[in-house]
């Protein structure tokens, strides 16, 4: 089958391959015929060194499909279900699955999705991208990461959920926990930042301030649900009208980057929410001062996979999107067959792409 294999790192292009195979069914293992798989951000991170991924692997880790077969003692989906792929399930039995009631934070489910890889190219073994590897025709999974969704959900749709809706609409909703009647700013109006600004609108933000460098993502932040969109150097003028000066209740960082992250810091006022959203390097740091926590009192917090329950979040996600307070369709802006790949990637930082779909 064809899959887009990561060979060596940082590049700036993947190899197209059409002789992947995958590995024996096991028990406990789903297989899904991958629909339609999303282009995040999270990849060209991969490729570029931000996220570890050692080669060679396929990427991608946004995915919807059908299930085709199920190893022994798997029992919540059978052949022909609609599923989403979960790059972080739960185990449901660890502390982080059951006391903590942080199940996003599962380190069996992270343990399991690595620890069987699944495909082949001769020989070879190849790795998966957090074991998804969903830029592939076919994919083989843990059972606990094949979430069943609704039949009449557009399975183009439903990728984008498996990472980018939901670790932005989750950091809005679950992790900062936006209240009605807020201010709040997103740093960087990508597909996360949209996702995030959707999240604040559905939990009733007042002023909801998008800042990006690039015009045309402001242009379409504010079709998401934001009330400003400004650019860096107009940002001063938006905090003095829209909090007077104060600072925001609620800010979300969407980028990845220490400068942005201790903007977002600064942005935020006494007693408020700070939250990091975007992926950053595990080498690179951003400095805080000991009284300055102190005396401002805000809460710095960070976001990882939108601090969702995949089993009971992506479903919900998708309830919303139903009920047409959650637009998914207006996030797909450019469509791609997975031989375009590699101009795909590089139009990643463009204005006017937000999200990318691969179509199989």
């Amino acid at each position: 089958m064809l899959a887009a294999i990561l060979m060596e790192c940082p590049t700036e292009e993947l190899v197209v391959a059409d002789d992947v195979t995958l590995r024996d069914m096991a028990p406990g293992d789903v297989k899904v015929k991958i629909a339609h798989s999303g282009v995040c951000h999270s990849d060209l991170s991969a490729m570029n060194g931000t996220i570890p991924q050692a080669p060679p692997a396929v990427l991608g880790h946004e995915g919807a499909g059908v299930v085709t077969d199920v190893g022994d003692g798997v029992t919540h989906v059978v052949p022909g279900d609609h599923v989403i792929i979960a790059f972080s399930p739960p185990c449901g039995t660890c502390p982080f699955c059951t006391g903590r009631n942080q199940p996003n934070l599962c380190i069996n489910g992270l343990i399991a999705m690595g620890s069987n890889p699944q495909f082949r190219r001769g020989d070879t073994v190849v790795g998966a991208m957090t074991g998804c590897g969903t830029f592939a025709e076919e994919t083989i999974v843990p059972g606990m990461a094949a979430i069943k969704i609704d039949k009449d959900v557009p399975l183009d749709v439903a990728a984008l959920v498996g990472c980018g809706v939901t670790t932005g609409v989750g950091a809005a909703l679950n992790t900062a926990k936006v209240t009605p009647g807020s201010s709040v700013l997103v740093i960087g109006a990508g597909g996360v930042g949209v996702a995030a600004i959707q999240g604040a609108r559905i939990a009733g933000a007042a002023a909801i301030v998008a800042v990006d460098l690039h015009e045309g993502k402001l242009d379409r932040a504010k079709a998401f649900g934001a009330t400003h969109g400004v650019l860096p150097e107009d940002l001063p003028a938006a905090i003095a009208e829209v909090t007077g000066g104060e600072g925001f209740d609620f800010t979300m960082e969407c980028i990845g980057m220490p400068s942005t992250m201790r903007q977002a810091f600064d942005m935020t006022r006494r007693g408020g929410t700070c939250c990091i959203v975007g992926v950053g390097r595990a080498e690179e740091t951003f400095e805080l001062s000991a009284f300055e926590m102190f005396f401002s009192e805000k809460t710095l917090i960070g976001s990882m996979y939108g601090g969702a329950d995949v089993r009971t979040d992506f479903n919900r996600f998708l309830r919303l999107y139903k009920s047409g307070r959650l637009d998914l369709d207006g996030m797909i802006t450019r469509r791609i067959r997975i031989d375009e790949i590699n101009d795909a990637m590089a139009c990643m930082g463009d204005a006017d792409v937000i999200r990318q779909v691969i179509d199989f």
